[in-house]
């Protein structure tokens, strides 16, 4: 049984490790610098669902206001570096502010749980919405804002598709690297004790607020990153970033991927994407298709793409060993 536990961890490394070989040389086989722009926005998506996955998967909180804050710090990129400000201090600007909005977000939604948790995050999303959209002598309104240039750290400029993307791919594996550090920690360890026993937790003496508001900040972290990425790929922000819609995403990616693993939130937004920016330029109806692989993964894999597909594995697995003493 050692042996066969060998094997597959053996076969999953070189599994994985030529899946990082190929994400890392995108820009060498990857045709035209469309494909390429395509592939750093399934990295900022990617980052982008993790933050929501933190909440979902390790914390069983369902948030629909990430897109607020989200497009806080592609805003606040924006109109920093509108006004004069260096890249630096605009990304430091943007995180900073992103997380203050993160703590108000935290403070007013972690009042509740389930459902009720769940509409204060809608009502949140939905504010910094209409701000976007009304207050057009910051935003811009309807118009946006453009982002003027983008920054080039240790002079590489990252105006390229080919240079952004490995810039992207350099942010996106620290990211990955600081979400499996915590969710892997004494903390998120506490953190799934708070989703799967509040009650017994509190009992024991744990603050499970105090948990969830941490979690809820670095969960802020994330999507700030995300949003500022996005921000210099797009180099332009309008209200639509902040709409219902930039939350709902991120949602059905890490559950379609598989909510509370590492790699589920990945493989969401590399499906969605790629049906959004790939697809739809072959099949003009792509957002039916895009609804019924939502509903064959409900059906079949209802716990994920990941998880759904590690199971099937096992159990041909199962199947192969049982042969021969059949």
């Amino acid at each position: 049984m050692n042996a066969r536990q060998g094997a597959f961890q053996g076969a999953f490394r070189g599994t994985f490790a030529v899946a990082l070989l190929l994400v890392a040389s995108v820009p060498l086989w990857v045709p035209g610098s469309y494909y390429i722009s395509v592939a750093s926005e399934v990295l900022i998506y990617a980052i982008f669902t993790l933050s929501v996955d933190l909440l979902i998967g390790y914390a069983g909180l369902v948030s629909l206001g990430h897109g607020g804050l989200f497009s806080l710090a592609a805003y606040t990129v924006a109109v920093c570096l509108g006004a004069g400000f260096g890249h630096f201090s605009a990304i430091l600007l943007a995180i900073a502010i992103t997380l203050a909005g993160t703590a108000v977000f935290a403070a007013l939604s972690l009042r509740t749980t389930g459902v009720g948790f769940i509409m204060i995050t809608l009502a949140l999303g939905q504010i910094m919405w209409g701000l976007a959209y009304r207050w057009v002598g910051l935003t811009g309104g309807d118009n946006g804002i453009s982002v003027a240039s983008r920054p080039a750290p240790f002079g590489v400029t990252l105006a390229t598709p080919a240079h952004f993307y490995d810039a992207t791919l350099i942010v996106f594996a620290l990211c990955l690297f600081a979400y499996w550090m915590f969710v892997n920690s004494a903390f998120g360890a506490s953190l799934k004790g708070t989703r799967d026993q509040p009650r017994r937790m509190s009992a024991l003496g744990y603050d499970v607020w105090l948990i969830r508001f941490c979690a809820f900040m670095f969960s802020g972290f994330l999507a700030a990153v995300a949003g500022i990425l996005f921000a210099y790929r797009a180099e332009f922000i309008s209200p639509p970033t902040a709409a219902l819609t930039a939350s709902a995403e991120p949602v059905l990616m890490a559950i379609s991927g598989g909510s509370g693993t590492i790699l589920g939130p990945v493989v969401g937004a590399l499906l969605v994407e790629i049906v959004k920016n790939v697809a739809s330029a072959y099949i003009s109806r792509w957002n039916m298709m895009l609804g019924a692989i939502f509903v064959l993964i409900v059906m079949f894999m209802p716990e994920g793409l990941v998880p759904g597909t590690a199971r099937l594995v096992r159990r041909l697995r199962a199947r192969r060993s049982k042969a021969p003493a059949t």
